[in-house]
């Protein structure tokens, strides 16, 4: 997931090994690089990296494909490509195993996991969440300047940005240099806003992910995050399969883009903070009027749209709890018509 330590993890390996090969670039953002400015100027990038002596013109693809493959074929080389999001970015970059000289590395950060297999690649590591003890250590780096240090007054308030992190480095990174030189009144405040209103620069940075989603793919993601996070992967299967949201590729495309895992119980589950984006995209649909959000889950803003009468064509699925602990998922598509207006599915 976005956020887990993939670039740093490769600048780590990349300036340790880099001393061991003729030739050496690290393209950075090349998602970002390529939708702005085309993989031609990444082509360049590379070239001009390795061979950094020489200047290179050309005007495709095509002949960069061919100039790499020229110039490189014999030179070992270590190459890394960060951020990467699209098939085509392989092929126009590293192509073949024969584009690079014997003993040559190429690294690989991404998102989906599927685009490395696609690739046969060989070998894939899956960065995890920091443990209790690495995340605490990274968290007084960033809050107190010291992996050791934690001052008494501040020793709960640290505890609960821990567990509102969940062991993700982006959010522990953002949310210690945020708190670092405050005093304890104004960590409170802070961490009282954080747990009722998301951090953007996190949320924004988790977005991507969700962003390069087709629409079923959101819907899905959506209705995990807003509904069954946690649930019986077979019962979720059946109510997404009764929207037409074609679950079986639907959920493997998101675990796949490390947005969902499915555990060794059979349940679907996603980070906390995967999550809260999630619920975060429906309410700002609509901020004020939940009537107006395509899926409510929340009681009060269920017994709102229903005491108020404020139900809109907006709302597609409704989720109640009853006090029995009967669950009830009411998905407005097209069986039952009800009072309200639409067609429910119960």
């Amino acid at each position: 997931m976005g956020g887990i330590g993939k670039t740093t993890l490769a600048r780590v390996a990349y300036t340790q090994m880099s001393p061991h090969f003729e030739g050496k670039s690290f393209l950075a953002d090349v998602r970002e690089v390529s939708n702005k400015c085309g993989l031609v100027s990444l082509q360049k990038q590379l070239l001009s990296q390795i061979l950094s002596e020489e200047y290179f013109n050309f005007f495709n693809v095509h002949e960069g494909n061919a100039l790499i493959n020229h110039r490189l074929s014999n030179k070992k080389v270590l190459v890394v490509l960060d951020d990467v999001d699209n098939l085509q970015h392989l092929k126009c970059l590293v192509g073949r195993r024969d584009w690079f000289g014997l003993g040559s590395r190429i690294i690989v950060t991404t998102r989906d996991e599927h685009l490395l297999r696609s690739y046969r690649v060989d070998d894939v590591y899956k960065p995890t969440t920091l443990n209790a003890n690495d995340a605490l250590r990274l968290f007084n780096l960033k809050a107190f300047n010291s992996e050791t240090k934690l001052e008494n007054d501040f020793s709960e308030l640290s505890k609960r940005v821990l567990k509102y992190a969940g062991g993700l480095p982006l959010a522990l990174e953002v949310l210690g240099s945020f708190l670092c030189g405050r005093d304890a009144t104004q960590w409170r405040s802070a961490i009282e806003r954080l747990e009722r209103d998301s951090n953007k620069e996190i949320i924004e940075r988790l977005q991507i992910s969700f962003d390069g989603l087709d629409q079923t793919e959101q819907n899905i993601f959506l209705d995990i995050a807003c509904f069954f996070n946690g649930e019986d992967k077979d019962f979720v299967m059946k109510v997404l399969d009764g929207c037409e949201f074609f679950p079986d590729i639907g959920i493997d495309v998101l675990v796949k883009r490390s947005l969902l895992i499915v555990n060794k119980d059979n349940k679907l589950c996603m980070h906390d903070l995967l999550e809260e984006m999630g619920k975060k995209i429906v309410k700002e649909k609509s901020v004020n009027e939940p009537g107006k959000r395509c899926r409510l889950w929340a009681e009060r803003d269920v017994y709102h749209v229903l005491t108020k009468n404020t139900v809109s064509r907006s709302i597609e699925t409704i989720y109640i709890l009853t006090l029995a602990a009967f669950i009830q998922t009411i998905s407005i598509k097209r069986w039952h018509y009800l009072n309200l207006g639409f067609n429910i599915k119960l």
